[in-house]
């Protein structure tokens, strides 16, 4: 087996652990910075290192569309030719089936698209998706699932999650067990009973982990936290957890203290571009006036001041600059959580995270 889960403390629910893979070791719980195309944007892998980023998420469908997994073997694979070279996760596409809907077509054996870059035709399978991350090299890949829209009728999140099971099985059996461990998908929408059953189901695959799949694609925030509240808990134990796609610091802290072990999210890179930065005691929108002479420092060795000045002067480099200081605040956050976790003080220093108030807590 090419990955090694270990679980060092807990505190309540929450688990503080060790996710040791082919290219280094992943302290939990983690955030991985979202790379789509192989680099988190205006970021170079030192400056990620720097931050102390200790794996990446990469996008399947979208690194196969361009330059293509011929093009990223040819040049030694992907960890070589994004000169990153600590663990590597991909998406396998299943996402693209619902946010490029009009694109796709879904049958039980695949989908196909066509690409959002030229309109190429495009197929994707569950054994397609298992061989395409293997030639990749990846630490970690995600099999291809059915990612339903928000809202959808009981019924047709029944069949997504009836497919996704039958693609789990099929990613199982084409599945080689090299250097690329390969993770499931639990889907079911916002109902407990599905959720239930896909966890079941998929548990009695013993992959290497868990991903809970189907969230924050425009469901309340209410039911978000239900639907994690209820399938962490149903994973395998001594397994990873990961929460895909989620979230602000208060929707991680709660999947931690759920017991939740790995996050990925594009708001630390995205906001940032658009000028929202997070601290400790709450989001900070750094191109208001007030801001204009304040010489507060940033994470990303500027003051407040200077930042503001660069976004109202259309400076490139101010998005660069924001999307360092967020992602150092979201990998010291989850720093800050996994020392909690291990010193049983998880709910006392959250205390010292204001933006990560959670309002009601899980249960448990």
């Amino acid at each position: 087996m090419s990955l090694r889960f270990t679980i060092d403390g807990r505190d309540g629910a929450a688990r503080a652990g060790r996710l040791e893979t082919p290219h280094g070791l992943v302290p939990t719980p983690a955030f991985m910075p979202v790379g789509t195309l192989g680099a988190v944007k205006g970021v170079p892998p030192e400056a990620l290192e720097r931050l102390g980023a200790s794996i990446l998420l990469c996008n399947l469908y979208h690194l196969a569309v361009r330059p293509g997994i011929d093009a990223v073997e040819r040049l030694g694979g992907l960890h070589q030719f994004t000169a990153w070279p600590r663990p590597i996760l991909t998406d396998s596409g299943g996402f693209q089936v619902f946010s490029l809907a009009r694109l796709a077509a879904v049958d039980d054996d695949g989908v196909s698209f066509r690409n959002h870059v030229d309109g190429a035709a495009m197929r994707l399978t569950p054994e397609i998706v298992v061989r395409f991350q293997e030639r990749l090299g990846v630490d970690v890949g995600m099999v291809l699932d059915e990612c339903p829209p928000w809202p959808a009728e009981r019924e047709r999140v029944a069949a997504a999650v009836r497919r996704t099971g039958e693609w789990a099985r099929r990613s199982r059996d084409a599945w080689t067990q090299g250097a690329t461990a390969l993770f499931a998908i639990v889907q079911g929408g916002v109902h407990e009973e599905l959720r239930h059953a896909a966890a079941r189901d998929l548990s009695s695959l013993d992959f290497p982990g868990y991903a809970i799949g189907g969230v924050s694609v425009g469901e309340p925030e209410a039911d978000r936290r239900r639907v994690v509240e209820w399938t962490a808990p149903a994973l395998p134990e001594e397994k990873p957890r990961y929460l895909m796609g989620v979230g602000t610091p208060a929707d991680i802290a709660h999947a931690v203290r759920s017991g939740v072990d790995l996050f990925d999210c594009v708001l630390p890179s995205r906001n940032g571009r658009h000028g929202l930065l997070w601290e400790r005691h709450g989001e900070l929108r750094i191109k208001n006036a007030r801001y204009r002479d304040d010489p507060t420092p940033l994470r990303c060795g500027v003051s407040r001041g200077f930042l503001h000045h660069l976004f109202r002067a259309g400076e490139v480099t101010a998005g660069v600059l924001a999307t360092l200081h967020n992602l150092s605040f979201y990998l010291d956050f989850m720093r800050d959580l996994g020392e909690a976790i291990a010193s049983g003080s998880l709910v006392e220093r959250l205390a010292a995270w204001p933006v990560a108030r959670l309002g009601d807590e899980p249960p448990g």
